[in-house]
């Protein structure tokens, strides 16, 4: 069977970022978190919340060096696997990508460091404006990134001229029509997986007894956030929805599965696309409902997919079910924050089993979410990489060859499975650590980390209903 390089780098570029998408939507929300709990803790001096803070610091180190590993090489791929693309768009995203350099990951990387090992080398002031720094950062690179990856869906303020993009106006470039709806989507996703990996975490603590107060302050924390950001993500996810119509509507399309430019248009709960036959072999759908939720009248037009020729229609298999993948956890993260606050009364919500259980679960709901979203995004800007202008078969590299493009493909699966292997070990000592022990690091001064995966080093193992010392054992 001939290897096909077009299909083999699309695989490749969807498993790298893919792989790293799910750790910035972390990081950015919880930098803000920690940032949160400094400011408090400088404030207040209550010893809580400079556990909270030093322990999820060091689980911040961790994922973020496994963001920058995991991340550093996507870049690379334009040369690689999408060199006419690089060529095409380089008067725009390169500027882009240095300015996300400049502006935000030499900020964050600096920052990191006093917040990592600084907390009795510097005044408490500077050590908490270093953690505004550092989420201020995951802002801004997030801006640029998204900004970038919005322009290839909705490009504006550029010309398309000899097979090269010339930037006409960088405000319409940067700003361009999608931004705005998919920078907030990402910025509240990211601040739903920061806020139930804590509450997650923290439920999971709190079923095994351990640190109580800080945990439950946690928890709490935690739900009153997802109470309001849950329910106000469904509100963006229909904003950038009518955005997408607009700009998109063979997206959308597929998003429904819908295949006739009709009326009345129901929602499709289920169904089995058939994109050979330019329908669906099984439905289950409200009638009207997705006339109503995507024009906000009953009657409403809903564009079909037989629109554009078939080679410019998406994989709507994918499409459809990731779409609905998305939505149904969603509306779990929106029922667990109800029940959250259902159960405040009496105190029930940090002492009832089955919630704390399901929390625990829950954390890893928003990364599924992100990347079914993500699946939706770009699988369904298909065939094209700048939406209209250039197909991703003109974008990718001409000597390219499947065998290339599947050597490649091999060793980043490799590599980044080493890495994930490393940054999961590290990151379970630490989990397993918890709070105990986070206000003693002054003790283990000739040990001060001189590596970024370091910092997560722990001086106890958890091995029951309290930290016992490994060196009695033989040592670490």
């Amino acid at each position: 069977m001939e290897l096909d390089p077009l299909i083999l780098s699309r695989i490749q570029f969807a498993f790298v970022v893919s792989f790293h998408a799910i750790f910035p939507v972390f990081t950015i929300g919880l930098a803000s978190y920690i940032a949160l709990l400094e400011g408090l803790a400088f404030k207040t001096e209550n010893p809580v919340w400079v556990k909270l803070s030093a322990f999820w610091t060091k689980v911040f180190a961790v994922v973020f060096g496994m963001g920058v590993v995991s991340g550093i090489v996507m870049s690379f791929q334009f040369g690689t696997n999408w060199s006419n693309f690089a060529q095409a768009s380089a008067n725009f995203l390169g500027p882009m990508l240095s300015y996300e350099v400049i502006t935000a990951f030499f900020l964050e990387a600096a920052f990191l460091g006093v917040l990592l090992f600084g907390r009795d080398k510097v005044p408490a002031g500077v050590h908490l404006f270093a953690a505004i720094m550092v989420a201020t950062g995951t802002f801004i690179s997030s801006f640029w990134i998204l900004s970038a990856n919005s322009w290839m869906h909705t490009p504006a303020g550029t010309e398309f001229r000899d097979g090269v993009f010339f930037v006409t106006s960088w405000s319409e470039a940067i700003f361009n029509p999608s931004f705005p709806y998919r920078f907030t989507h990402m910025v509240m996703a990211s601040f739903l997986t920061g806020s139930f990996v804590v509450a997650g975490v923290s439920s999971w603590y709190l079923l095994k007894g351990r640190e109580v107060e800080a945990n439950r302050k946690a928890l709490s924390m935690c739900l009153w956030l997802l109470l309001f950001l849950a329910p106000t993500q469904a509100v963006v996810g229909d904003f950038h929805g009518l955005n997408t119509l607009e700009h998109q509507p063979t997206k959308v399309a597929a998003m429904e599965g819908n295949w006739e430019t009709s009326r009345n248009v129901p929602l499709l709960l289920f169904a089995i696309p058939d994109q050979e036959n330019q329908t669906n072999l099984f439905e289950i759908g409200i009638p009207s409902m997705a006339s109503l939720i995507l024009t906000h009248e009953w009657d409403g037009e809903v564009p079909g997919l037989n629109e554009v020729p078939v080679e410019e229609q998406p994989t709507v298999a994918i499409v459809f079910w990731s779409f609905r993948i998305m939505v149904g956890l969603g509306l779990l993260m929106i029922a667990f924050s109800v029940t959250g606050l259902i159960l405040r009364a009496g105190g029930r919500y940090w002492r009832t089993g089955w919630f704390l259980q399901g929390m625990r679960f829950m954390s890893i709901a928003p990364f599924l979410a992100v990347l079914s979203g993500w699946f939706v995004t770009e699988i369904g800007r298909a065939p094209w990489l700048v939406y209209g202008m250039m197909t991703q078969a003109e974008a990718v590299t001409p000597s390219l060859t499947g065998a290339m493009a599947l050597f490649t493909l091999i060793g980043y699966i490799v590599v980044y499975a080493l890495v994930f292997s490393a940054g999961v070990y590290y990151l379970m000592r630490v989990l397993f650590v918890g709070l105990e022990d986070q206000l003693d690091e002054h003790e283990h001064e000739a040990e001060r980390p001189a590596r970024p995966f370091s910092a997560a080093h722990v001086p106890f193992e958890y091995t029951g209903d309290k930290p016992t010392n490994p060196t009695s054992q033989g040592g670490h």
